[in-house]
């Protein structure tokens, strides 16, 4: 079973950008989408469900912003819109579609990066991002979470650690809160099966940073630790090129 993740930066864009024909040549069994800043209604649905896919959407309140999706060839038994905190919910960022095995979700964290009241709001959502997983695993123990946290863990996973020292998705408590999150129970799926240096999953659009490979790897399939003997390979998609991310597969069992 092959699942990608992917922050498509506006999905009627990325459409523009051949993303449909993309998507039926790759012919993964699930796709978790963020960033997708639209409504269902906004795009044509039969582009994707003429290749298989059934589509769940759940977007933010505010038009042209946030919002995630999952689109799924496999039907699945339960879809949960959100993680029931309202300030969360209405930005249109938890989306889970449950299987007979195991649990996928889409999640599009928060950033911090326009300024320190957006900051607060995201470490606010870390812990209590961190408490409502915790709780899910006891009733969903097979779980992936798929998506963009705009965190990078280590030194390894960005362009120049040093000079990004003091930017959110690179700050010690954001770090320290990936390091926790992994320790309570999960696998970062890429680094499971990479240790190389100068993987990256985002690209700012200034400066020729893509071309230069000057980029930060935020983007994660995260597994529990129940789902370690499926996992089968993952890979950074990073010449596919639809959004200032790249897209992140994830194969297992």
């Amino acid at each position: 079973m092959k699942i990608i993740t992917y922050n498509v930066n506006g999905i009627r864009s990325a459409i523009s950008k051949g993303f449909v024909d993309w998507v039926k040549a790759t012919d993964v069994d699930m796709i978790c989408l963020q960033e997708v800043k639209a409504e269902e209604n906004q795009i044509e649905k039969a582009l994707f469900e003429n290749l298989g896919y059934e589509i769940h959407w759940y977007a933010a309140q505010k038009k042209g912003y946030s919002g995630v999706a999952i689109f799924t060839k496999i039907k699945p038994k339960n879809v949960v819109h959100g993680c029931g905190i309202e300030i969360y919910d209405r930005e249109g960022r938890v989306l889970r579609t449950d299987f007979e095995d195991f649990s996928l979700m889409s999640v599009y964290m928060p950033s911090g990066s326009s300024g320190e009241e957006r900051q607060g709001f995201k470490m606010k959502w870390l812990t209590d991002f961190h408490e409502y997983v915790h709780k899910l695993k006891q009733k969903v123990p097979n779980l992936i979470i798929s998506g963009d946290y705009n965190i990078c863990h280590h030194p390894i996973d960005i362009h120049n650690p040093k000079s990004n020292a003091n930017s959110s998705g690179f700050l010690p408590d954001e770090r320290a809160w990936i390091g926790s999150f992994l320790e309570n129970g999960f696998i970062y799926t890429f680094r499971h099966f990479n240790q190389d240096p100068h993987h990256y999953t985002w690209w700012s659009y200034r400066a020729g940073a893509r071309t230069k490979n000057l980029g930060w790897r935020i983007d994660y399939h995260c597994a529990t630790e129940s789902l370690r003997e499926r996992l089968v390979h993952s890979e950074i998609l990073r010449d596919v090129k639809h959004s200032d991310h790249c897209p992140v597969l994830l194969e297992i069992t």
